[in-house]
């Protein structure tokens, strides 16, 4: 069953979850004003399938059982299902700042993979109970919260060694039937308002460390569980042209002594397996995070070509504004490129599944966490000081003042005052607000820190095959035996990703 928005709206409240905001109980999650924008957000997600012109996009075939499904919901399972994601993560987030629900499909994606990998090397049946999970996931069309950023307490110790224990989430307790859990998350996307969570390690382990690798499924409204969340977006605020309407809610989920049944345990201290199912996961999401940074871009890109055309500026005689509209396109479209190329160039794992190239989604990840605040700081320079001098919308109706701002704020003649105060409101929103400090943050540090992506590119790079190349131009070896990766970058000479030209037509007899 697909799901509109009003359904999803509707399924939430048949659950009694324990969600605080700014210290106030949370009688009703899909009705509660400080949480509106995140299930609006959200709700795009749904309504969205549902147009005929965004089905290509929005909806894909699950092999496993036959059945269409939400693409935020589906295994890929070709280099055309990257490329679909990721372009429907960047419609949905130029709609709404930021889907949250692409988080689902990286992390169902990552368990597909490690499950399977864990299955080969362990002898277990964590493949077989994850696949069931995932259909009835996908059947009931849910909304799937990753509970994976641990509070991790002191950063120079591992879980074992940490004073205080639950600052990881770990296994207390293992009886007959299922497991027990006790810990903390401490970043957990759109925390309030999904169905359940996907409870995964978020670093690699080691023996000491087996409580601690865990991944299992969890509803939201689980005896033992507790959420301190944040509110989404700028709810109820006059002057917040965009977050007022959509956001993103994070919460602190606090786990204590929750209990999972087997069906739902997919990891259970094979501490050797952690580091693939964290690593697997941070390749699909900062993929996904291009697509969702682009389709912020695309709305910085709009707002700015609008603010310019307010301002009586025109772009073709003035250079300066012409230099900085393309400096903010080549940001967004150069690390949308990568996202492009991680798809072209993804892999088949012994799974099935395809993932994006771990390369190109860290170095586009990477461009776009050090360079929103240069796509921000190129908003405001090509739109002026108004969006922080503006009074606010409170003055468009004062008797008092309504009428001489009016006159004196308009830009072109033909472009009414109110319609370039507007614009300028939702620039602000976006680039210069608490919403817009928000964007900054999550662009930095979701999905792993800009140190994290710098690890992986340099860990994963084919070094050796550069080195290979000059060697033989030198004709000599220099630092024989020196251990680089060789593993010859995917795609570069259409070992993968590339698709083969179709065969000539029959010649005419």
């Amino acid at each position: 069953m697909l799901m509109s928005s009003s359904d999803y709206r509707e399924s939430l409240r048949s659950l009694r979850p324990a969600v605080f905001v700014n210290g106030r109980r949370v009688e009703h999650v899909a009705d509660d004003a400080a949480l509106a924008p995140g299930v609006n957000a959200i709700g795009l997600t749904y309504d969205f399938a549902h147009r005929p012109e965004h089905a290509p996009l929005m909806l894909a075939t699950q092999a496993s059982s036959g059945r269409t499904v939400n693409r935020l919901l589906h295994i890929n399972a070709a280099t055309d299902d990257l490329l679909h994601k990721l372009e429907a993560v960047r419609l949905l987030c130029r709609h709404s700042g930021c889907a949250q629900r692409y988080l689902s499909h990286d992390g169902l994606n990552a368990i597909w993979q490690a499950t399977h990998r864990t299955d080969a090397d362990r002898g277990t049946d964590y493949h077989q109970r994850f696949l069931a999970y995932l259909h009835a996931v996908q059947d009931a069309d849910l909304t799937l919260g990753i509970a994976m950023t641990d509070a991790k307490g002191d950063r120079s110790k591992r879980p074992h060694e940490q004073a205080v224990a639950d600052s990881h989430v770990r296994i207390v307790e293992r009886r007959p039937d299922g497991i027990v859990l006790r810990g903390t998350k401490a970043i957990v996307t759109a925390a309030p308002y999904v169905h359940g969570f996907l409870v995964m390690p978020g670093r690699s382990m080691e023996e000491a460390d087996a409580p601690f690798a865990v991944c299992c499924a969890v509803p939201l409204d689980a005896p033992g569980i507790t959420i301190a969340a944040r509110p989404a977006g700028r709810p109820g605020e006059n002057g917040a042209k965009f977050s007022g309407r959509y956001g993103q809610s994070t919460g602190v989920v606090l786990f204590d002594d929750v209990f999972v049944p087997h069906e739902r345990v997919f990891l259970a201290g094979e501490w050797e397996q952690a580091g693939f199912l964290a690593t697997t996961y941070a390749t699909h999401h900062r993929h996904s995070c291009i697509g969702a940074r682009a389709g912020f871009g695309d709305l910085l890109i709009g707002a700015g070509a609008l603010m310019i055309e307010a301002n009586g500026l025109d772009p073709e005689q003035h250079g300066h504004i012409r230099d900085a509209m393309v400096e903010l396109i080549k940001i967004v479209e150069g690390f949308f490129a990568c996202g492009v190329a991680a798809s072209v160039y993804g892999r088949t794992d012994a799974s099935g599944a395809v993932e994006p190239d771990a390369v190109f989604s860290n170095v586009g990840k990477l461009l776009l966490a050090t360079q929103i605040y240069d796509m921000q700081r190129l908003a405001h320079y090509v739109s002026g000081g108004l969006l922080v001098a503006l009074p606010g919308p409170e003055e468009d109706h004062n008797p008092a003042t309504a009428a001489s701002l009016s006159a004196v704020l308009a830009g072109r003649p033909d472009i009414p005052s109110a319609e370039r105060l507007a614009v300028a409101r939702l620039l602000e929103d976006l680039t210069a607000s608490y919403a817009a400090g928000w964007y900054s943050v999550i662009s930095l540090h979701g999905g792993g820190s800009p140190e994290a992506m710098k690890r992986e590119i340099w860990r994963r790079y084919p070094t050796g095959d550069k080195v290979a190349l000059v060697e033989e131009l030198l004709d000599r070896g220099v630092a024989a035996g020196a251990a680089r990766p060789r593993d010859r970058q995917p795609g570069r000479c259409c070992t993968t990703g590339c698709s083969a030209p179709p065969p000539a037509p029959a010649a005419p007899s």
